[in-house]
């Protein structure tokens, strides 16, 4: 038996637009316990998906360097806070500067077998579910390892 994206997606997919702040996308990863949120566009199009990674990756000592010279000039001189540094800059960032644009997606009725063939060819750990270029559901790893587990649990339940 075939288990269709459909009925293991979640529908209640958190989302950030391009223009959020990374702040802000960091805030709504915390708050709602996901490693990554879509960006779409006003009518739900996909555009991209920033993850932990990506706010992390900003974080490294070559953008660091760069932004603190920048302000250092701005500041006259004067030593700024590392703190401060990266206040301004999670509030000023947009997501669309650090998202990955590449969406990669199927389709509700795509089999889990499809959708973990296609998360390991990608080497990604969820996959946007799109109807008619709309996102309506996201399939994550742990949804498909779900998914088998509780399809093993029904095989493996005795019967009478």
């Amino acid at each position: 038996m075939t288990i269709p994206a459909k009925s293991v997606m979640r529908t209640d997919v958190f989302t950030v637009s391009p223009e959020t702040t990374v702040a802000e996308a960091a805030r709504c990863m915390l708050s709602h316990h996901v490693a990554a949120v879509p960006v779409v566009d006003p009518d739900n199009k996909p555009l991209g998906v920033v993850s932990e990674g990506d706010v992390m990756h900003h974080f490294g000592s070559h953008f660091q360097s760069k932004r603190a010279q920048w302000l250092r000039l701005l500041a006259e001189g004067e030593t700024l806070a590392p703190e401060f540094l990266a206040e301004i800059r999670l509030n000023q960032q947009r997501v669309s500067e650090i998202m990955h644009p590449t969406v990669i997606s199927s389709h509700e009725n795509a089999s889990l077998s499809d959708l973990s063939d296609l998360m390991m060819k990608e080497k990604i750990k969820r996959v946007l579910i799109l109807r008619d270029g709309v996102l309506v559901g996201i399939v994550s790893r742990a949804d498909v390892i779900r998914a088998v587990v509780e399809k093993l649990d029904d095989l493996l339940e005795p019967t009478d």
